[in-house]
């Protein structure tokens, strides 16, 4: 019974560490894509050139 049951908090901790490992991984990801998203609009700001107002 004892066994079992450090085998299952042994289990628990895994499993847990490899999803705070998920979370961290996909928080730095996001933060990459929203970097070259945002920054290759500041390079390219129109994919026609620059917008001219006529009034």
């Amino acid at each position: 019974m004892v066994r079992a049951k450090l085998v299952l908090i042994a289990m628990a901790a895994t499993i847990g560490s490899a999803g705070v490992w998920f979370i961290i991984s996909e928080k730095q990801a996001a933060q990459e894509r929203r970097a070259t998203f945002f920054g290759s609009s500041r390079e390219y700001p129109t994919l026609g050139g620059q917008m001219k107002v006529e009034w």
